[in-house]
This record gives structure tokens, sequence and C-alpha cells, in this order.
């Protein structure tokens, strides 16, 4: 067991405690609050006043996939070779031993969703890891958190539009998405009728990846930055009963009201965007705050990167200043992801039954002269400069 004494606990579930103790043992948090007794022999820490956060999540990443760029390595998360690719893992890409993990651990992230990009308009399954040190990716991979990554915009219809393939404009990646969930909702209905029945069905690879998107057995990730691709993102998913998220949002702002009304999912990120397309040149670090405002406080927030993902707490810094709310700044990297993510029974908070994933910083977490100065992954330090 280890105790964590002295500290300034961020519990997300019972506000901020300071003077705090936190007891670890066999990989969970045991207890969490100021007047928590330390049990005799227990190795004890003395953090000083150093702030302690859940360890932050990523809903968004293309963490371990390879570098932007990087010659052998990079672009490992498009399989960029035909519009629909459902039927693809990003297990296949995902690299352990890449230096992207410890490089997110020591910005205090201790897990992150792993996505393929957004070359496709249904790119594949992407899965939420722990960046545990591991020799296969089976020793990182968190079960049951597999999702299926879309894409709206610019992205697909710049990469086959180029090769005057469907889709070229935003209409095609539209029908492109309807007809492909219409065949896997013909397959999924035919395939439930033959085994109810007992008779012979010829198995479809492609379409048997997109059952459990169909029948609203897992979540769709959808690619979309402007606001009228969100709306269509929407509208195909409400026809097709589809769990879905949102993701980047970046001009979430335009359509605010619309999306707190309908309780929509979102991941908002990254907010420091270069104008290098059209469809973000209205990118802006307000985003997250106007969200807030009109309702939707439930969103996370994203650095939609490989090892940059390490920045984004001085990104959610950048956001405060620009009026989000402390409280929905340490959400948006704990038990909003965690929730989106459905492992929120696990992680995201601490307090006492969940894994003790946990960062230690040495300042405010989201300001940019606060350091990450240690992380631990199930009561395990994987980084640690104390």
């Amino acid at each position: 067991m280890i105790a964590l004494k002295n500290c300034k606990a961020v519990t997300i579930s019972d506000g901020i405690i300071d003077d705090a103790v936190i007891l670890i043992g066999e990989g969970l948090i045991k207890a969490v609050g100021e007047n928590v007794d330390i049990p005799d022999g227990v190795e004890t820490i003395d953090l000083k006043g150093k702030w302690v956060t859940p360890g932050f999540i990523d809903a968004h990443s293309h963490l371990a996939m390879g570098e932007p760029g990087v010659k052998g390595g990079g672009d490992d998360d498009n399989e960029a070779t035909a519009p629909v690719t459902a039927h693809i893992r990003m297990i296949d890409s995902l690299d352990p031993w890449s230096i992207g993990i410890p490089a997110a651990r020591k910005g205090g992230f201790t897990t992150v969703c792993t996505l393929p990009g957004s070359a496709n308009v249904i790119g594949g399954v992407g899965v939420a890891v722990k960046l545990k040190d591991g020799t296969c990716v089976e020793d990182m991979v968190i079960p049951n958190t597999e999702v299926m990554k879309m894409a709206l915009g610019e992205n697909p219809k710049g990469v086959y539009g180029s090769r005057k393939a469907m889709p070229m404009t935003r209409m095609g990646s539209g029908a492109v998405l309807r007809e492909t969930l219409f065949n896997a909702k013909q397959y999924a209905d035919e395939k439930e009728t033959a085994e109810k029945e007992g008779k012979p069905f010829k198995k479809d690879f492609k379409l048997e990846a997109l059952v459990p998107v169909v029948r609203g057995e897992m979540k769709c990730r959808i690619h979309c930055h402007r606001a009228d691709d969100i709306l269509t993102a929407i509208r195909i998913s409400e026809e097709f009963g589809l769990d879905f998220v949102i993701e980047h949002t970046t001009e979430g702002h335009k359509i605010a009201d619309t999306l707190a009304k309908k309780g929509v999912k979102c991941v908002v990120g990254p907010l420091r965007m270069i104008p290098s397309k059209m469809e973000v040149w209205n990118c802006t670090v307000k985003n997250p705050a106007i969200l807030e405002q009109a309702g939707c406080k439930d969103f996370a927030l994203s650095a939609d990167a490989q090892t940059a993902t390490r920045w984004l707490p001085e990104e959610v810094g950048i956001a405060m200043a620009y009026g989000l709310s402390e409280e929905t700044a340490f959400k948006a990297l704990t038990i909003n992801p965690a929730k989106i993510l459905g492992i929120d029974d696990k992680v995201g908070t601490l307090e006492a039954g969940k894994q003790a994933d946990i960062a230690i910083f040495d300042g405010h977490p989201f300001s940019n002269m606060t350091r990450c100065k240690a992380t631990m992954i199930e009561g395990q330090f994987y980084y640690n400069e104390l």
C-alpha cells in the first residue's frame, strides 16, 4: 500500500480537497480525504502541496500509430484505399513501443482512445488503451471499448475526389455513409433471421464489422469540423439509430444551442489548428466556453495527436483564459472522456474503488508553468520525478 499525503486532490466527484491523503493498494484507490488515517508501515510520500488529479484521458488520439511525416512510421492510421474500410482494426497498427506512450505519460495521461484517421467515410475500429509498458497490444487494450471511426467533410472527399471516385462532394460522403449503413442494417436483419430459423447464412467480412454499429451496440465516432457536417452526422445517426459522438466539433460554437438541446456527445479539439483547410478557418479557443455556456458541459477535450498529446493540458489552460470554467476543464480530461469510452466505473475520478490512475503536478495542472512530476497507472508509477 502507498499513501500520498499533503496534496491538493482534484477528486472530480467531490470537489478539490486541500491537504488530502490518498491511500492506494492492490491497484485501486482505497480512500481519499482530509482525515484519512495512514496505517502503520505504509510507504508514505509527502507531496508538499502538489496537485493530484485522476490520470488524464484523451478520448480522440492517434497515439502509437506513427508520427506524421516520419519516414517509415507516419500515417499508419489511414488505410486510404477505399472510402469504406469498416473491417480494419487499429490494434494492427498500434506500436506498444512507440515513443508517444512515455511522452504522453509525462503530460499526466494514463488512457487514450486510439482511432483510425479520417481519410475514409468509415475508417475502422479504434479502442481505448492504458498507457502501460507492454510487449504487445493486448497488455494495453481496455476490453469492450471498441468504437467505429467515421468521417465527413474535406478529408474523405479530398482523398477520393482527387481520384475521380466517390465521394467527391459532401453529398457523396453522406450517400456513401447512408448506403453502407443501409446495407449493414439489411445484412444484420437477414443474419438475425437466419440464426433464429437455423438456416445457413453467408457472412460478409466488411459488413460483419458494422453489425454492432447498426444495432446500437458500438459507438460511432464521427469526425466533423464544419457546422453543416456536424448536422449531417446528427441527421444520419438519427435516421439509423446510431450511438454516436461528434469528433473535433470545430464549429460547434455556431450550433451550440442545437447540440445542447439534442444532448449530443462531443469531443472538442484541437483548439489551435492552423488554417490549413477551409473547414477549420473558424477554429477558436473560445469554442469550449461557448459550448459550456449553451449547456453542453459533458464534452471531452482532445489534442488529436501522437506525442503532442502531452501538451493538451496547456491548451486547456488557454481555453480557461477564454471563459471555460475550471470545473468543466477538469471534467473534460477525466470523467467526461471516461463516460464517452464507457469506463467511468473504473477511472475518471479520485474516489475509493476506482483504479489508481493518478497524475501529480507541481502547480495548477493547466498552467504552462507547471510540470507533471509523476504518473501512476493502476497503482504503479510509470513516470516519476518526485
